[in-house]
């Protein structure tokens, strides 16, 4: 009876035991961003030095792990919430295509896996800017004091952009690109839900994560790793690429549609330049001020 009560207690309690975890593990990653810059090591000097200490990369793989796991707790714990009004964020995911009646399923299991879907996406959405942190920690130990300044304040512009993209998908995009997939030859169309569904959050996601090309290309820029000028100069060869991945992202094989995903990717790239021009600027005034230039 007492082994039944220690462990209904355990079970009862694991929710709090499990958060305690994961605030210990945030605030001993806070603890970096609060220490001293580390000392600027050469790439090559640094990937020698793992060469030679295998043991030291085994230590900075075991903090990923932490990181990661935390990450993942918090993207179930987000996704148990999500659930309880996953009915919702279906009906809203359907207003497009008319609503949830206009969607049929076929299989037994497919209104499951479809829940599961918009669960899963809603949930990655809400736990991003926790992600973000969560790897902003697992680096901060090899970044500056205002690298990591950087980051922190770039955590809801994450967030920001990646729900703004997928919101220009979802008012902009499906209203454009479902009556000609839905009316093509007048063929009629049994949609069904899984396929939908596939199609509009696959969608949405992916734009998301194009939205992110300005945030990306600053913080690479700070860091050195990305001139600006190197996006300037290739920017035809940029456009060409763009057309590419628009098609591959576009539904649809009329002009109209691909224009409507191709054209925001091509101002975000032009957006990329600015903001990489401007980080670059920001690096090149401090790294003279240190009188390194």
């Amino acid at each position: 009876m007492r082994g039944l009560l220690r462990a209904l207690w355990w079970l009862l309690t694991s929710p709090l035991r499990l958060l305690a975890w994961m605030a210990r593990g945030i605030a001993e990653g806070w603890k970096t961003l609060s220490s001293e810059d580390p000392e600027d090591t050469p790439i090559g000097e640094t990937v020698q030095k793992a060469v030679e200490n295998p043991g030291d990369l085994l230590v900075h793989l075991a903090a990923l792990r932490g990181h990661l796991l935390r990450s993942a707790v918090a993207l179930i714990l987000v996704a148990g919430f999500v659930f309880v009004y996953s009915s919702q964020l279906l009906d809203w995911l359907a207003a497009p295509i008319g609503g949830i009646s206009e969607l049929q399923a076929i299989e037994v299991t497919e209104p499951i896996g479809v829940i599961m879907r918009v669960t899963l996406i809603t949930a990655f959405a809400v736990t991003l800017p926790y992600i973000s942190l969560e790897l902003l920690l697992f680096a901060a130990p090899g970044l500056s004091r205002r690298a990591r300044i950087t980051g922190l304040l770039a955590i809801p512009l994450v967030a920001i952009f990646f729900l703004g993209g997928m919101a220009f998908t979802y008012y902009y995009i499906l209203p454009e690109a479902l009556p000609f997939l839905l009316g093509f030859m007048g063929i009629p169309t049994l949609v069904r839900p899984s396929s939908y569904i596939a199609f509009a959050t696959g969608l949405m996601f992916w734009i998301g994560v194009a939205f992110e090309f300005p945030l990306v290309a600053y913080v690479l820029a700070a860091m050195g790793i990305l001139p600006a000028r190197l996006l300037r100069a290739q920017w035809r060869i940029a456009v060409v690429l763009l057309s590419v991945l628009a098609a591959a992202i576009t539904p649809t094989i009329d002009p109209i549609n691909m224009l409507l995903v191709w054209v925001p990717l091509v101002l975000l790239y032009f957006m990329s330049v600015g903001t990489a021009s401007l980080a670059e600027g920001q690096r090149r005034a401090r790294l003279k001020k240190k009188g390194l230039v």
